[in-house]
C-alpha cells in the first residue's frame, strides 16, 4: 500500500479517459441511459443510488481510513443516523462517551429513545466505568468520540474495542477531530468510523458533509434488509432508502479536501501546539485542554494512538462572562461554529454548539472557550488571542 499522501492524491482520481484531464469531471447527471431494460451501462441508473463523483470520493475515504468501504453523506449527523439505523433495532442499547458533539448527544437522548433504543452516557476515559457499563448493559453499539468535542478527552480505542467485542457489540468511533491523517481507529479495533467531513476533510468552510467507513468483512450478525449480511451493505440500503446522499459537487469538494488533508492538519496541529503552550502561560487562563500538552491526562495515550494532536484547543477562564467576552474580542479568529477550516475560528460551546447538553450531567463548563486553529501565521494567532483576553479582562473588570 502506498503512503497516505500518495493515496490522498490519486485514489479515486484517475485521469479522464476521454480528454486526459487530471481532475475527472463532476458528474452532475441525475439519471443514466441504459442499453437494455434494467441493465445499467456502468452500474449507475439514478444518482441517489450511485454517482461516479461520489464513488471516487468514497474510494479515497475508504483507502485513507484503511477500511473496506466508505459511504458519503450530506452531513455528519446523517452518517451517524444511518449507521445507527443499520446496526440497531428496537430494544438494543447503546453505550456512548458523553462528551460528544451536541447534535450527536441529541440523537442519543431524544431520537433513539423514541425508537425504543435505550442509551447510556458515561465518562469513557474511565476504563473501569466503561467496562462495567458494557458488562451490565450488554449493548449492541459502543460509541466513542476521541479526541472529544469540546473537552478534548482521549479514550483508549483498542481497550474499548476489546470490551465491546467481548459482548458482541460494535465499536463506532467518531474520528472527526483527528482525521485519518492522525488516527486510524479501524486499525485499533473499531468496526466503523464516522466523520463530519464538513470539518478538516472539507477544510475550507464551504462544504457540509459526512462519511462512514467500515472494517473489511464486518457482518451484521442478525437478519437485516440487505442480501449480503454485511454492515456496509446494510448501511447502504438505509442510505438509499432514506435518500441520505450528498450532491456531486459536495463530493468533489470533499475529495479535493482529502488531497491536502495531511499537509493542512500537520501545519494546523503544529500551530495548535504552540498556541496551547502560550495559553497555558496566561494568568487568566485556568486550564488548557489540548492532548499535546504533557499535563493533559490523555497525553500519553494520545501519543500512542495518534500521530498528531489535532487543530482544536479548548481553555477555561473561570468565569462565563469572561469566556463570552473573549469570544467577542478577537480580530483574526472568527466567532463561528464548526472547526477544521483554513480560517481560525473561536466559539462558546455551552451556547453555540452544545446547548442540547444544558442541565444534563454532560453539560459543558460555562467558562469554556474552543478555538479551531487554521493556517494563519502562528504568531499572529497568539497575538490575537492574547489581545482578546486582555481586552475582555479590561472590559469585564
Amino acid at each position: 500500500m502506498s503512503a497516505f499522501a500518495t493515496r490522498a492524491v490519486h485514489v479515486g482520481q484517475l485521469p479522464d479517459p476521454l480528454t486526459g484531464a487530471v481532475v475527472p469531471p463532476i458528474t452532475l447527471a441525475s439519471t443514466y441511459v441504459m442499453d437494455e431494460v434494467g441493465v445499467p451501462r456502468a452500474g449507475y441508473d439514478y444518482s441517489r443510488s450511485g454517482n461516479p463523483t461520489r464513488s471516487g470520493y468514497e474510494a479515497a475515504l475508504a483507502s485513507l481510513e484503511e477500511g473496506e468501504r466508505a459511504l458519503a453523506f450530506p452531513s455528519g449527523l446523517s452518517a451517524e443516523d444511518t449507521v445507527l439505523r443499520a446496526l440497531t433495532r428496537a430494544g438494543d442499547r447503546v453505550v456512548y462517551s458523553q462528551d460528544v458533539y451536541g447534535g450527536t448527544f441529541r440523537l442519543f437522548n431524544v431520537l433513539l429513545p423514541t425508537e425504543g433504543k435505550p442509551t447510556i452516557g458515561l465518562d469513557a476515559t474511565d476504563t473501569d466505568s466503561l467496562r462495567a457499563a458494557i458488562r451490565d448493559a450488554r449493548p449492541r453499539v459502543v460509541w466513542l468520540e476521541t479526541p472529544s468535542n469540546p473537552l478534548l478527552d482521549i479514550i483508549d480505542i483498542a481497550t474499548a474495542a476489546e470490551l465491546a467485542h467481548q459482548v458482541g457489540a460494535f465499536l463506532v468511533v467518531d474520528n472527526t477531530f483527528a482525521t485519518p491523517a492522525q488516527q486510524l481507529p479501524l486499525k485499533l479495533g473499531a468496526d466503523v468510523v464516522v466523520h463530519s467531513t464538513t470539518k478538516a476533510i472539507g477544510g475550507h468552510a464551504d462544504l457540509v458533509g459526512g462519511a462512514a467507513v467500515f472494517v473489511p468483512g464486518l457482518e451484521l450478525g442478525r437478519d437485516g434488509v440487505s442480501e449480503t449480511g454485511l454492515v456496509a451493505d446494510e448501511a447502504y440500503w438505509w442510505q438509499n432508502a432514506t435518500g441520505a446522499v450528498p450532491g456531486p459537487f459536495d463530493c468533489w469538494l470533499g475529495h479535493r479536501g482529502l488531497k491536502t488533508l495531511q499537509t493542512r492538519v500537520r501545519a494546523a496541529s503544529a500551530s495548535a501546539q504552540q498556541i496551547a503552550a502560550a495559553l497555558a502561560l496566561i494568568p487568566q487562563v485556568r486550564r488548557v485542554r489540548y492532548p499535546g500538552l504533557p499535563g493533559h491526562p490523555g497525553h500519553q495515550l494520545a501519543a500512542r494512538q495518534m500521530t498528531g494532536f489535532g487543530q482544536v484547543v479548548s481553555f477555561q477562564v473561570g468565569d462565563p462572562g469572561l469566556a463570552k467576552a473573549i469570544c467577542e474580542s478577537t480580530e483574526l479568529f472568527a466567532l463561528a461554529v464548526s472547526l477544521g477550516a483554513v480560517e481560525s475560528l473561536i466559539e462558546y460551546p455551552a451556547a453555540m454548539t452544545h446547548p442540547q447538553k444544558a442541565d444534563s450531567d454532560a453539560a459543558i463548563p460555562a467558562d469554556l472557550v474552543r478555538v479551531s486553529i487554521g493556517l494563519e501565521d502562528t504568531g499572529d494567532l497568539i497575538a490575537d488571542l492574547t489581545g482578546a483576553i486582555e481586552r475582555a479582562v479590561a472590559s469585564h473588570a
